[in-house]
C-alpha cells in the first residue's frame, strides 16, 4: 500500500509543478531558477564528491563537492529573486539568509517573498529600500521556509518510504518499481539525488537509481530528437542533466514521464538481474552515477548491463516518438515566446 501511496504522491507533485509552471505568476522563470540552483549545487556534489572524490579518492574534490551540495538553499534563494528582476544585492541578501535551508523550502519561500521585495522596490525610496528590505526580507523568508519545511520533508518521506518498501519485496518487482520512480523524480524539482540521500539508499537499489537515470538520459536523447522539443543543444542538455530542461519537461509530462516510466521499469529489472551495487548514497544522477558504478562493480559486468540499458532505452525512445508523434507538445520555442510575451506585458504595464 505504501508503494501505491508513494507513486500517487509523486504523480501529484508532478501535476502540481506542471500547473505551477504554466499558471503561477512568473512560474516558468521560477522553475528555471530552481533548475539552475539544483544544477549549481547537487550536480557538482555528485561529480566532485563521489565520482572524483570517492572513486579516485581525491579528498580535496570531495570537500568542495560536499560544500557545494549543502548550498541549495542559498542558490535557490538567490536565483529565484533574480528571475523576478529583483536587484542582485537584494537577491543575494535573501539567498545568504537561506544558507542553512534545504533547496525546496528555500525555493518556495523565495518565490513567495519575491513578490513583496518587488513591491518594496517600487514603493520605497532608493537608499531607504535597502534598510527596509534588510529588516523585513531575511526574517520573513526564513519564517516561511521554516513553516513549510516539515510539509516538504513529509512529502519526501512518503515517496522515500515507497522506495524503501519496494526494496524489501520481490527483487524483480523492486527493480521495476525503483527503475520507474527514481529516474522520474530526477526530472522533477524533488531531485533524485536529494531523495536517495535523504533515505540513505545504497547497494542494488542505489545502482538502480544511478544507472536508471543514465538509461533515461539515453532515452531522452532519442525522444527529444524524435518529438523535436527543441534544437540539438536542448537534446544534448537533457541527456547530460535533465534538471537543465525542467521547464520543457514540466510542459510535456505525459509523453516524457510515461515513456521514461516504462523504460525505467525494464532498466531496473536489468540492473537487478546483474546484481550491480553502489555503496554510497545520493548517486541518482546520469553520468556521475555511471562512473561510480564502475568503482563498485566488475568492469565487464557493468559494461554488459549498461549496453543492455542503452539498447532498451533507445528502443523506448523510438517507441515514445511513434506513440506521441501526433500528441500536442510544447516546444522550447513556444516557451521562449511565452517568456518574451510576459516580459513585454510587464514592461508595458510599467510604462
Amino acid at each position: 500500500m505504501s508503494i501505491i501511496t508513494g507513486v500517487l504522491v509523486l504523480l501529484s507533485v508532478i501535476g502540481i509543478m506542471t500547473l505551477f509552471t504554466f499558471k503561477a505568476p512568473n512560474g516558468k522563470k521560477a522553475v528555471s531558477a530552481l533548475s539552475g540552483a539544483a544544477c549549481a549545487t547537487f550536480l557538482p556534489q555528485a561529480f566532485l564528491s563521489y565520482a572524483i572524490g570517492g572513486v579516485f579518492n581525491v579528498e580535496f574534490a570531495k570537500q568542495i563537492g560536499n560544500t557545494m551540495g549543502s548550498l541549495g538553499g542559498l542558490a535557490a534563494g538567490t536565483l529565484v529573486p533574480l528571475a523576478f528582476g529583483i536587484s542582485p544585492v537584494f537577491a543575494i541578501l535573501l539567498g545568504v539568509s537561506l544558507l542553512k535551508v534545504k533547496l525546496l523550502p528555500a525555493f518556495i519561500a523565495a518565490y513567495l517573498i519575491s513578490f513583496l521585495i518587488k513591491w518594496l522596490q517600487k514603493k520605497v525610496t532608493d537608499g531607504l529600500d535597502l534598510i527596509v528590505i534588510v529588516l523585513v526580507g531575511p526574517m520573513l523568508v526564513n519564517l516561511i521556509a521554516n513553516l513549510i519545511s516539515p510539509g516538504v520533508l513529509f512529502i519526501l518521506h512518503v515517496i522515500g518510504t515507497s522506495v524503501t518498501t519496494a526494496t524489501q519485496g520481490n527483487p524483480i518487482f523492486m527493480g521495476a518499481i525503483l527503475g520507474m520512480i527514481i529516474p522520474i523524480v530526477g526530472m522533477t524539482p524533488l531531485s533524485s539525488m536529494v531523495l536517495t540521500s535523504l533515505i540513505g539508499l545504497t547497494g542494488v537499489p542505489m545502482a538502480i537509481g544511478a544507472l536508471g537515470c543514465t538509461g533515461n538520459s539515453f532515452l531522452n536523447f532519442t525522444l527529444f530528437r524524435k518529438l523535436k522539443f527543441g534544437d540539438f543543444s536542448t537534446t544534448l542538455a537533457v541527456t547530460i542533466e535533465p534538471l537543465t530542461q525542467i521547464d520543457i519537461i514540466a510542459a510535456n509530462p505525459i509523453p516524457i514521464f510515461l515513456t521514461n516510466a516504462f523504460a525505467g521499469a525494464v532498466n531496473g529489472i536489468i540492473i537487478t538481474m546483474f546484481g550491480l551495487v553502489i555503496n554510497v548514497t545520493g548517486m541518482a544522477t546520469p553520468w556521475a552515477g555511471l562512473i561510480v558504478a564502475f568503482g563498485f562493480n566488475p568492469a565487464i559486468k557493468t559494461l554488459e548491463a549498461v549496453l543492455l540499458i542503452l539498447i532498451n532505452s533507445t528502443i523506448w525512445g523510438y517507441l515514445g516518438g511513434l506513440m506521441f508523434k501526433h500528441f500536442d507538445i510544447h516546444t522550447v520555442a513556444e516557451i521562449r515566446d511565452e517568456h518574451q510575451t510576459e516580459e513585454k506585458t510587464v514592461a508595458s504595464v510599467k510604462a
